[in-house]
């Protein structure tokens, strides 16, 4: 079985707490293959992030990440199921894919073709895993990095076509590559994106990577190799810049809650607060 690096073992750890909210009477979702996707290494993962969420000697300073974790996959789900049953949406490109089962576990119109985009290592994983499951779509998988100079070429050599509207879903990249990777990305999603194609990306805002109350979870993604390095508080400007019109909801306001979140949500203009952003919107 393929060795998975630090970044990409991240993708055990939502696998793991998608397995966890799967389990629950109150679930927000149901992901039957979470658990057969863990590995050996998720429940170790899980337990060192529930460690630092939740202390047992002090009250938890630090965002509750299982329900973090619920919310945005719940939210993710209804947008792309959304997305799908447009008419002018034939295409949808998760990148990266990590261990999400979307494809798997969601039903979806005959007429979308599904792209899951990922290095080599996590698709052969996850391929082991879900050895003799079928997808519920038109299933296309495309092996390289997404900093690899001709990741475009490969989705479109899979049957991607850039001239019809697409959607595009980030979950769990942007605050782990740097800030010019970041910019690059975006360029390039919007480079292949014609008009009126739909973009979906979580993102932390700059206070979440530097607030000392943040460090307990900070220090655990550094410690795997993989930690947080970039934020911005106007996620509505990087992605417009790059002819994205979007809005950015956080978790805990009315259209990203689903009754689980347990923290205030600070407005906007209150400064020096961690924050995280469900962006989307489409292509101008």
């Amino acid at each position: 079985m393929p060795v998975l690096n630090p970044v990409e073992r991240t993708a055990l750890l939502t696998a793991a707490l998608r397995a966890a909210e799967t389990r629950r009477g109150d679930r927000l979702y149901e992901d039957p293959y979470a658990a057969g996707l863990v590995g050996d290494a998720g429940a170790g993962l899980l337990a060192e992030i529930r460690a630092a969420t939740f202390p047992p000697d002090r009250p938890r300073s630090l965002p509750s990440t299982p329900d973090y974790n619920a919310i945005r996959t719940r939210f993710f789900d209804d947008l792309l199921q959304h997305a799908a049953h447009a008419p002018e949406t034939t295409q949808i490109v998760l990148a990266p894919a990590g261990m999400d089962s979307r494809a798997y576990r969601l039903p979806w119109p005959s007429h979308i073709r599904y792209f899951e985009v990922d290095r080599p290592a996590v698709l052969e994983f996850k391929a082991d895993r879900l050895d003799g499951v079928r997808p519920r779509v038109d299933h296309r998988t495309v092996a390289v990095d997404l900093t690899a100079d001709d990741w475009e070429d490969r989705l479109v050599a899979a049957g991607y076509d850039p001239s019809v509207p697409s959607t595009w879903l980030l979950e769990g990249l942007l605050y782990y590559i740097p800030e010019a990777d970041a910019h690059r990305m975006l360029e390039r999603v919007a480079a292949i994106s014609a008009p009126g194609s739909r973009i979906a990306a979580d993102i932390v805002n700059q206070a979440a990577l530097t607030l000392p109350h943040m460090r307990g979870l900070l220090d655990v993604f550094a410690g795997w190799g993989c930690p947080w390095v970039f934020g911005t508080d106007e996620p509505e400007e990087l992605f417009e810049s790059y002819g994205f019109d979007v809005r950015a909801v956080q978790p805990g306001e009315p259209d990203a809650d689903f009754g689980r979140w347990p923290d205030p949500v600070p407005p906007r203009e209150v400064k020096d607060v961690r924050r995280v952003f469900f962006v989307h919107g489409r292509r101008r």
